[in-house]
């Protein structure tokens, strides 16, 4: 794949969300990145596979892991398997380059190439600023902020100094505000994380139907790699919304949740 820009290596993690991995997890690891080194994708997929499973049992993911397997399944030539990887390691770290520029290249590879719907330039502004750090890192931001702010109150309450007391006051006032934003974003974050919406087509072709029947008429068809929004869910059924605003009804099986 033309460059991927980050080595296979597995790497201890020191965010709040991130949790250091036990060193027998740390050894499958080192396997996985030798395999993937020497070529033998479908090994390094088994291994990092390994990890992803263990971590979820202990409640715990890693961006690292799933970015490395994302790589590994896509020189496997399995792209639906490598975007669902890759989405699922930007979701731990919304603001890593190297993970949306490989999302980017693996969806070139993908059959659907729709038009995306309008959205309002703030909605995009709010997305990208959101995007800038995780959840933790925001809920660190809003700590120092919290602490600027309690020091802007000191100043203006026990320093008699006039000039002094106006800067305190206005920068209190700015700092209020962006405490605020970054406790939003953090909460924006975690909610997305902990509220999984969005899927990957896997199915080669699905068909999205009328209703949660497979005798309903078909309104449009999807293949492997396409990213959707779920909204609803009937039995083995998701309303899944696809990025020119269509919804349609598919079968869970066609679908993985990010």
């Amino acid at each position: 794949m033309k460059q991927l820009r980050k080595k296979i290596a597995f790497a201890a993690l020191t965010m709040t969300f991130f949790f250091v991995v036990p060193s027998t997890a740390q050894t499958t690891a080192e396997k996985a990145a030798e395999a993937y080194r020497s070529g033998d994708f479908a090994k390094s997929i088994e291994l990092y596979e390994s990890i992803v499973v263990q971590g979820l049992s202990e409640n715990r993911e890693s961006a690292d892991v799933y970015y490395n397997l994302g790589n590994a399944y896509f020189r496997a030539d399995q792209v639906a398997q490598a975007i669902l990887n890759y989405e699922r390691a930007l979701l731990l770290k919304p603001g890593d380059g190297d993970i949306r520029h490989n999302l980017r290249f693996a969806r070139t590879q993908i059959e659907d190439k729709m038009d995306v719907s309008s959205d309002l330039f703030i909605s995009n502004l709010w997305r990208n600023v959101v995007n800038l750090f995780d959840a933790n890192t925001w809920a660190v931001i809003g700590i120092a902020l919290f602490i600027l702010f309690l020091g802007c109150v000191g100043v203006f309450l026990f320093i008699r100094i006039l000039w002094l007391k106006k800067t305190a006051f206005y920068a209190g006032i700015v700092i209020f505000v962006l405490m605020l934003s970054a406790n939003a974003f953090a909460f924006n974050q975690r909610n997305v994380r902990t509220h999984r919406k969005t899927a990957i087509i896997m199915a080669a072709s699905a068909s999205a139907m009328t209703s949660p029947d497979a005798n309903s008429k078909e309104l449009f068809r999807l293949h492997s790699g396409t990213k959707v929004r779920v909204t609803k869910s009937d039995g083995n059924w998701y309303e899944v919304e696809i990025a020119n605003g269509s919804v349609g009804w598919i079968p869970k099986e066609n679908v993985e949740i990010i």
